[in-house]
């Protein structure tokens, strides 16, 4: 079985092995996962490791990140708007470890697009300060509709600084048009 952990950029992030074997594990740096993934995305299967937080649901899917300048607005905070690029990039991480990638959505004719999001800001992110970035899939109609719901608290206390959730449709590829779920979304975004 495979575990994950995702960290910082320069820092060792994911930890794999074959399913169903526990010896031979070995550090993958973040940039393999997606061609890892896309070169063979049925050989493993993933889980995360235990993490220090208690998380609404068992095994989200984690992002370790620090907060850099870049992220800071003119009220000397995080700007809301790197929440909602945050929440789509652990969207297609978390996605593709499941084992679903755009290729998959070209390849399939249908794709996920967002219908609707809803955040809330409890408290601001700091310059410098560190946070862990989690997802799930919390809902799933097996037809049309996807939901991925999302938490950042602050690595240092586990303090919530902000949650939400984002409404995902299935579309055909070519109209733009709602189309049903293939059973390769429904097997890969089952609910947590």
């Amino acid at each position: 079985m495979q575990a994950f952990r995702l960290e910082e950029w320069s820092s060792p992030v994911f930890t794999f092995g074959n399913a169903g074997t526990e010896p031979g594990l070995q550090t993958v740096w973040h940039y393999y996962l997606p061609e890892l993934i896309a070169r063979n995305p049925r050989r493993y299967r993933m889980q995360t490791m235990k993490s220090e937080f208690d998380w609404p649901v068992e095994n989200p899917y984690l992002l370790r990140k620090r907060v850099t300048k870049d992220d800071i607005d003119e009220y000397g905070h995080v700007n809301n708007v790197r929440y909602v690029e945050w929440a789509a990039d652990i969207a297609w991480r978390h996605s593709q470890t499941l084992g679903i990638g755009f290729s998959d959505y070209e390849r399939l004719g249908v794709g996920c697009v967002v219908w609707r999001h809803e955040f809330d800001y409890k408290k601001p992110l700091l310059p410098d300060e560190e946070f862990v970035l989690a997802t799930w899939i919390s809902g799933s109609d097996k037809r049309l509709r996807v939901e991925r719901s999302y938490e950042i608290r602050s690595a240092t206390d586990g303090s919530l600084n902000f949650s939400g959730k984002t409404l995902f449709v299935t579309i055909d590829m070519r109209t733009g048009k709602p189309a049903r779920m293939p059973q390769e979304f429904i097997d890969a975004y089952r609910p947590a």
